[in-house]
């Protein structure tokens, strides 16, 4: 005699795959949860381990890529990137220069954070003024690489 059936295990999993999705936002774990709760539809039906596995398989094989490609877009604002700022991401973007308070450095903010800004063909000792508009050119390690624009719109 079973202690918990099959379906009971497979609710739980769905249940605990459900709730590790609300610390990650990426409705990856969420289509799992429904993939095993699939799974334990198939489990309540009588099913051999073995089905209940391939069950599983099939199931995640099409609610991981139809949640990531159809579902998650739909949470997402229209425009916006998504990308890490040193993956070019915000690339040719125009910019403020600021200055960091404790040193001094000149930077741009990008989604809060700094980071420093030199121009792509100017000698270092060169750096841009505070309040200067730019373009972002590339990312050189943390280093942003801007370009000088000018003051016209």
């Amino acid at each position: 005699m079973d202690i918990i059936s099959a379906g009971y295990v497979w609710l739980i999993v769905a249940l605990l795959l459900a709730l590790a999705e609300l610390a990650t936002g990426s409705l990856v774990l969420l289509a799992l949860a429904v993939a095993v709760l699939l799974t334990a539809g198939v489990a309540a039906l009588g099913a051999p381990l073995l089905w209940q596995l391939l069950a599983l398989g099939v199931a995640s094989a099409v609610c991981v890529p139809l949640m990531i490609k159809v579902i998650r877009p739909w949470f997402s604002p229209a425009g916006v990137n998504y990308g890490v700022a040193g993956t070019g991401a915000q690339q040719g973007q125009r910019f403020y220069i600021v200055h960091r308070d404790y040193d001094g450095a000149s930077g741009i903010k990008i989604k809060g954070d700094f980071f420093r800004a030199e121009y792509v063909d100017a000698a270092p000792d060169d750096a841009p003024a505070e309040g200067e508009k730019v373009v972002l050119d590339h990312f050189d390690g943390t280093l942003a690489r801007v370009i000088k624009q000018g003051n016209s719109s």
